[in-house]
């Protein structure tokens, strides 16, 4: 078993979470405007990725340039990793590949405690994703604690490319957006994919 083998109410059931999905969770995240590089590189990727249709594409042409502006809003502060094995617990299921990580480590050779954020890339399916991304999710908070490098939260996205679906986990709970952002509104989406890194941006 692998991440990709679990539904939503599979992780639920296998790791005892609550799930809250009633709430605007980033009501309050204040917008972050992207780098003139990311705005051009947007303008001709999105009809690009849109066109092309398949999660790769929509992966090399949407995401991993967002992903990189985040790196490069925090002075490289943070370290990411693209289609990396994270094998935590391999009897629970907690093993696979992530198509996205960052950690809150400046390490970039290999994965460091504290894992901070989970992506996982999906061509149409949002919802199906979030089986996956939680139990990824759960992998991290698993490893971090094994490091002794514990952050509060565990932050999450299942995205298109075109459309972001946040989540984070803290403790058993999985709080998950109600809401589904688009990609012509960046800016919100680069302010919550910053927010983990508060400290991290007041000192850059």
């Amino acid at each position: 078993m692998a991440y990709s083998d679990f539904s939503l109410a599979k992780v639920k059931k296998d790791f005892g979470l609550t799930l809250d999905e009633s709430r605007n969770l980033f009501a309050e995240i204040k917008p972050v405007l992207p780098s003139e590089t990311l705005k051009t590189l947007l303008i001709d990727y999105i009809p690009l990725a849109t066109s092309i249709s398949t999660e790769k594409a929509r992966s090399e042409f949407l995401i991993a340039p967002i992903l990189a502006e985040v790196r490069r809003l925090l002075n490289n502060q943070i370290s990411l990793f693209s289609g990396n094995e994270f094998n935590v617990d391999a009897k629970r299921g907690l093993q696979g590949f992530c198509d996205y990580i960052i950690s809150g480590s400046r390490e970039q050779l290999f994965i460091t405690a504290p894992v901070t954020i989970i992506f996982e890339a999906k061509k149409e399916d949002i919802i199906g994703g979030l089986g996956q991304c939680v139990a990824a999710m759960v992998a991290a908070q698993c490893f971090n604690q094994n490091q002794g490098n514990e952050v509060q939260r565990v932050y999450g996205s299942v995205t298109t490319g075109t459309n972001w679906k946040f989540l984070f986990l803290e403790g058993s709970t999985v709080y998950i957006d109600e809401i589904e952002y688009y990609i012509k509104e960046v800016e919100r989406i680069l302010g919550i994919l910053l927010q983990p890194f508060q400290p991290v941006l007041t000192a850059v």
